[in-house]
């Protein structure tokens, strides 16, 4: 089986990916299968699926009593990259995080997947922010590259706990994620680099980008990633605004920078509908100029913005 980084070069033109929020808790598959359906003739080489480690809230019980408990409010990603995969022939790739998971059940998941014959990953650290006390202190890997290294260790055949097993017949393959504008908790690009080198060097097939708005930084990052010796495909990840708060909302939570240009055209908008067009138009033309400069693939964060995606795609593809 080829991996996803083979699919692209096989390609030789920028392909098609997007990512996909599972449902709430309660709600059918169907909503995932439609969003689906409306990008598929895009021809998509890939899907990737979230996962969300499971939140602590408090509820009141019969005696007025409010209890501290664990929630998960979306389902796994094992079970959805399967369907997706068996039902569309569609490269599913679900999101594998360290944080809020221990090595055991990274372990089960990576089991499972084997065995549903799911073999390519994406390795994240995920959200720390809402991680609990329990969470915190179990034992999980602190950093995506430890992550990294147990599934490295999983292709062996060598589990968690250092016992063996026969390792599995299709060994994972994975890609995982860089920071143009830099990681929050890098001190500097010297180091964004030192560790996103270390990804490429042990074993990360590819890499895709956090979101960002101003391509100059994502050609700066991956020259610097070349000149460091970096050869796997940096596939920029991008995500039409759609919203007006997220003019604000973005930067906290993913450290993206709005351009100014962009910004001052949100600052006109007077409701989301008007921001909805702004976004697809700036984000056209960012992907126009990725195209241009013949980017391997474009991943595109639809979360919420299926439709924009949408539009955007069928001005480029």
């Amino acid at each position: 089986m080829m991996k996803i980084s083979e699919l692209i070069d096989k390609t030789q033109q920028t392909t098609f990916s997007f990512e996909l929020l599972p449902p709430l808790k309660g709600n059918s598959i169907g909503q995932v299968f439609r969003t689906i359906d409306r990008l598929k003739e895009f021809d998509p080489k890939f899907i990737n699926i979230t996962t969300h480690h499971s939140e602590i809230i408090y509820r009141e019980d019969e005696n007025g009593v409010c209890r501290k408990i664990s929630v998960r409010k979306r389902p796994g990603s094992v079970a959805i990259a399967a369907a997706i995969q068996h039902r569309y022939g569609i490269r599913a790739v679900p999101h594998i995080i360290s944080q809020g998971f221990s090595k055991e059940e990274t372990e089960y998941a990576l089991i499972d997947l084997s065995f549903l014959g799911v073999t390519d990953l994406l390795l994240l650290r995920g959200d720390t922010k809402k991680l609990d006390a329990h969470q915190r202190s179990m034992d999980s890997h602190e950093h995506a590259t430890g992550l990294q290294e147990q599934v490295n260790n999983f292709n062996r055949g060598i589990a968690f706990d250092g016992s063996s097993f026969n390792p599995p017949e299709t060994p994972f393959s994975y890609g995982m994620a860089c920071y143009p504008e830099k990681h929050e908790e890098s001190p500097n690009m010297e180091s964004e680099i030192y560790y996103t080198k270390m990804k490429a060097d042990n074993g990360a097939d590819y890499l895709v980008t956090q979101m960002f708005f101003d391509n100059s930084k994502y050609f700066a990052f991956v020259e610097r990633c070349r000149a460091a010796g970096i050869t796997i495909p940096i596939i920029p990840g991008i995500k039409p605004i759609h919203l007006l708060s997220q003019l604000t909302v973005l930067p906290k939570i993913f450290r993206s920078e709005i351009p100014e240009p962009l910004e001052k055209e949100l600052r006109k908008c007077r409701n989301d509908e008007e921001a909805k067009e702004v976004g697809v138009e700036w984000c056209i033309a960012q992907c126009r100029e990725l195209v241009a400069h013949r980017v391997p693939s474009i991943h595109f964060y639809s979360l919420m913005a299926t439709e924009s995606v949408w539009r955007v795609a069928k001005e480029i593809y």
